[in-house]
């Protein structure tokens, strides 16, 4: 059986723990638009932030 030869030190057991907090992007549904959006971020497709017209719409 495989037993370490020195004792891992907080910082050397943090750094191989801190992958377990990242967590998946949250979206929010937009009010407008009803796509997928992240939050307090810029809707791409229709260029509007908290109710204003930030950017011009995107044209497809």
């Amino acid at each position: 059986m495989a037993v370490p030869k020195r004792k891992v030190s907080r910082m050397k057991r943090g750094f191989r723990r801190s992958a377990d907090g990242l967590a998946a992007p949250t979206y929010v549904e937009d009010k407008d638009s009803g796509e997928l959006r992240r939050p307090h971020h810029i809707d791409l497709k229709s260029g509007m932030y908290r109710g204003k017209q930030v950017l011009e719409p995107k044209d497809e």
